[in-house]
């Protein structure tokens, strides 16, 4: 995969001007010199191959040679609602649900939320989204919702319809792949009785991953990744 760069306007065949963090880290950091092809892409499902033409002090302009949409999306909403862990702990969050191909995330405040996120941390997390991106080739974003209390999510009537509580209650069903889904992870402390009362009470189902207690990013990543499985894979299908 050719080296990627974010442009935050429209895009399309033709000459582009990249400007800011993005031209500085293309000529300065990476130090691509005019010939070389790179990818542009801004979040609309498609990128742009394109060359260098010359690089100033403060910008680089492109020629976009093609507009391409390859599929690297999970073709079936997945939305991972999950309380936040400290500091780096959720920037990784972020990237991980953002490489498994999750459709979007929501930043949750319960009962037992040790981090209570402010909309700066919202926007870092949209950042981080764009760099995951730039890594692992979407070119559609994972979006970030504002932070929401658990009641908030739970009167939410446009989440896919298998809606997911996770859980360590000893004889949960184990989490099983299936999209469109959400699924909703607590702080280290875990839910509430009454949050999961609330929960079951709105049609949301109790789940496990196993035995074993993790950590709040172990276990959003684990289910995202169960979640996000090929169907081929998720049936069981021999390869062909």
């Amino acid at each position: 995969m050719a080296d990627r760069f974010y442009c935050a306007e429209p895009l399309g065949p033709g000459e582009v001007h990249l400007v800011g963090a993005e031209a500085h880290h293309l000529a300065h950091v990476r130090r691509f010199a005019p010939g070389d092809e790179v990818v542009l892409f801004n979040g609309d499902g498609k990128e742009y191959p394109a060359t260098i033409v010359a690089i100033s002090k403060r910008s680089v302009v492109l020629s976009v040679r093609a507009v391409e949409t390859p599929q690297r999306e999970v073709e079936r909403p997945v939305v991972v609602a999950a309380a936040v862990p400290k500091a780096d702990r959720a920037d990784f969050l972020v990237e991980k649900l953002t490489e498994l191909g999750v459709h979007r995330f929501i930043p949750l405040l319960t009962a037992r939320s040790t981090v209570h996120p402010k909309e700066s941390s919202v926007e870092r997390y949209r950042r981080g989204v764009i760099e995951a991106s730039k890594q692992c080739g979407r070119n559609r974003f994972m979006t970030v919702d504002g932070v929401h209390s658990w009641p908030a999510l739970l009167a939410r009537n446009d989440l896919p319809p298998a809606r997911l509580v996770l859980h360590t209650r000893p004889g949960l069903p184990i989490l099983q792949p299936q999209t469109p889904a959400v699924v909703a992870v607590g702080p280290e402390g875990g839910f509430t009785s009454e949050e999961l009362a609330a929960a079951e009470a709105a049609g949301w189902r109790l789940v496990s991953l196993g035995a074993r207690t993790l950590r709040l990013e172990t276990a959003a990543v684990a289910a995202a990744a169960i979640l996000t499985l090929p169907a081929a894979q998720s049936t069981g299908s021999a390869p062909q």
